[in-house]
């Protein structure tokens, strides 16, 4: 017998343990802190830093688990930081499944029932997003999405492949996504070839200075190539004018790679709000944020497959299709940066199917409504200000009964909520204020759960008036 052999009794024992310990812990969301209280950093490494086990150990592990998860930040309804889903109990098991099918879906015969399945959702999301016919893959998240959406831009416009880069510039808004910046040195173009537009008052590109800097880089002797439009900018949930960037980039014949992996798929609840987003070359969106999937599934979509593989396109012998079938020979490293690939949509496809692709829009709606009903609360509150408009579902705010210092009284009232433990928020700067933000990307959240963000932000402002506790 192998050293690896695990007894199926033992396997099936500890995968009957796990999925009760799972489901307890789901049941017992809406009643834990929304982060774990006096957790420390000495206290996680302690537990779980420890020399390499070199004899078994056996279920000893499994026990650790119970610490693992309290340790760790809960998928609470209360969690409104950073843009970022709840994790839908059917993905869950999902995952579960792709686990035990292990299987690479770099290519149809190497997973072909997962990479037909992956096609699938694929069109579905373009389809849903307004984009049909629009084809694409699943990848980590919407970083890598963006990176290959600007890698297929450089290539497309100011081909790299084979010489190396030759320059080229990328322009933004000043509120894009740091992942843009990151593409740019990633690609070989630099941080300094990415132009970043100013926002109008409601931290959307303006479409004049756009212009003016494309002239501006022409007259200098500089090569444009793409623009990155924002469906939802992280701090704001502001959307670009889609349909001005893309008379742009037709008159200048520059790529348009849509950023919409926090807002692409809240078009499903509100389609007039990104009118235009059809006329993208690329598009990026996150199910791991608004389809609540557990992390670790972006999407790519584009228009024209040709162009995905003249960016991605390079095969050793080993890796080759041996099928001219157009199923069968598919592969999907030939259009992508990755290889090694897991099945990302079996998660997917089993929770859209098990929900049906409405019940997911109308949770889309709920958190912009719930969004909404925060706005309102804030905006009653004489001690609150608002400091952005609220498009989606992205709201920023500080606590303003107090009289200077109040940016460092806001992060003081961060730091509070977040060690009280009802409800998460995280932060953003608008026009140079700290800001507190509540983000709601959460299929569990109702709207005392969001009530509860001004509650517990007066009460942690209170407490810190009375003194250090």
């Amino acid at each position: 017998m192998r050293s690896l052999t695990l007894p199926h009794d033992a396997f099936r024992t500890l995968a009957h343990r796990l999925a009760d310990f799972s489901s307890d812990y789901l049941d017992s969301l809406p009643e834990l802190p929304s982060y774990p209280p006096g957790i420390t950093g000495a206290e996680t490494q302690s537990l779980f830093a420890c020399d390499i086990p070199w004899e078994p150990q056996g279920t000893a592990p499994f026990d650790c688990l119970n610490d693992v998860f309290r340790l760790s930040r809960p998928a609470s309804p209360r969690f409104f930081g950073y843009v970022f889903g709840s994790g839908d109990p059917i993905g869950i098991l999902g995952e579960f499944a792709t686990a035990a099918l292990h299987q690479n879906a770099a290519a149809w015969r190497s997973a072909p029932a997962g990479v037909i399945i992956e096609r699938t959702v694929v069109g579905w999301l373009a389809e849903a997003v307004g984009c049909p016919g629009f084809t694409g893959s699943l990848t980590l998240g919407g970083s890598s999405a963006n990176l290959m959406g600007l890698c297929m831009a450089r290539e497309a416009k100011a081909a790299a492949n084979q010489a190396g880069a030759r320059g080229g510039v990328i322009y933004a808004s000043t509120e894009a996504h740091m992942s843009i910046a990151k593409a740019a040195a990633l690609l070989g173009l630099g941080y300094d070839a990415v132009r970043l537009i100013p926002v109008d008052d409601a931290f959307r590109m303006r479409t004049d200075d756009l212009r003016h800097a494309i002239h501006a880089d022409r007259a200098a002797g500089k090569l444009p190539i793409a623009v990155v439009a924002s469906a939802g900018t992280t701090a704001t949930g502001s959307i670009d004018p889609l349909a001005g960037i893309a008379d742009i980039c037709q008159e200048f014949k520059l790529w348009m790679h849509v950023d919409g992996a926090y807002g692409a798929l809240a078009s499903l609840a509100v389609p007039d709000a990104f009118r235009g987003m059809d006329r993208a070359d690329s598009l990026s969106l996150d199910p791991h944020k608004w389809l609540y999937q557990p992390t670790g599934c972006g999407c790519l979509l584009y228009r024209d497959p040709a162009a995905a593989r003249r960016a991605f396109s390079h095969s050793g012998d080993y890796a080759r299709a041996l099928s001219d079938d157009p199923i069968e020979g598919f592969a999907v490293f030939e259009e992508s940066i990755e290889l090694s690939r897991p099945v990302r949509a079996l998660k997917l496809w089993l929770s859209l199917r098990y929900y049906g692709m409405r019940a997911f829009q109308e949770s889309i709606r709920e958190d912009l409504h719930l969004a909404q009903v925060l706005t309102a609360s804030i905006d009653a509150e004489p001690a609150l200000e608002r400091l952005a408009p609220v498009p989606l579902s992205a709201v920023c705010f500080r606590y303003s009964g107090a009289s200077g210092g109040l940016d460092a009284l806001n992060r003081a009232i961060l730091n509070r909520v977040i060690r009280r433990g009802r409800v998460y928020i995280s932060n953003a700067t608008i026009h140079g204020k700290f800001a507190l933000r509540a983000c709601i990307v959460n299929h569990r959240t109702t709207e005392a759960d969001v009530q509860a963000v001004v509650t517990e932000v007066l009460a942690a402002a209170a407490e810190i008036s009375s003194g250090p506790l």
